[in-house]
């Protein structure tokens, strides 16, 4: 069973109904940007879920629609039962388009994967470009983060979001 697309207006209607906005996005995403009134239940999480009081309908989002399209079929295994389950279409993008109410929070940190990505694209770059200015042994840097990235991408274990998350501002947010 596959759930159905819906529209970020056929969203917020059945949001007015009583129904759940469920964001699977990581918590740390969640916490930075969110629709007004969703609530956090990481994907991961998602299956060991206790539902409580389970409304009538849910609608699952992310950022752009890829994650809940992707994992539609897990999604709806994961609902309680006499619920009904939606996919929003576009995802938190599509809501702010239709300039839907979404609550901001600056203060919390970049997303962990844009950290990666940042920091890695840094340390590739500083390595090139010291390895053509100062010495070419600095190319090593570039070469390390490279291997890293292939390990992260092949394993699933990245040492430098493990790195990050016991960043200070990390931490902060998580709450450890």
């Amino acid at each position: 069973m596959s759930l159905p697309l819906i529209s970020a207006q056929a969203a917020r209607q059945l949001q007015a109904q009583g129904a759940w906005l469920i964001d699977i996005r990581a918590p740390d995403e969640h916490a930075r940007e969110r629709m007004a009134g969703a609530r956090s239940m990481p994907m991961e999480r998602l299956g060991a879920q206790a539902w409580g009081d389970a409304p009538a309908a849910v609608v699952f989002h992310c950022r752009s629609g890829n994650r809940t399209r992707l994992n539609a079929q897990a999604l709806a295994a994961a609902l309680p039962p006499g619920c009904a389950g939606h996919v929003l279409d576009g995802g938190l993008d599509a809501w702010k388009a239709e300039g839907l109410p979404v609550l901001h929070d600056s203060r919390q940190p970049l997303e962990l994967q844009r950290q990666v990505q940042l920091g890695a694209g840094g340390l590739a770059l500083l390595g090139a470009v010291l390895g053509a200015t100062v010495s070419p042994w600095w190319h090593l840097l570039s070469a390390f983060v490279g291997c890293g990235l292939i390990v992260a991408g092949a394993t699933g274990f990245c040492g430098l979001a493990r790195l990050l998350m016991k960043a200070p501002w990390n931490r902060r947010a998580l709450g450890q």
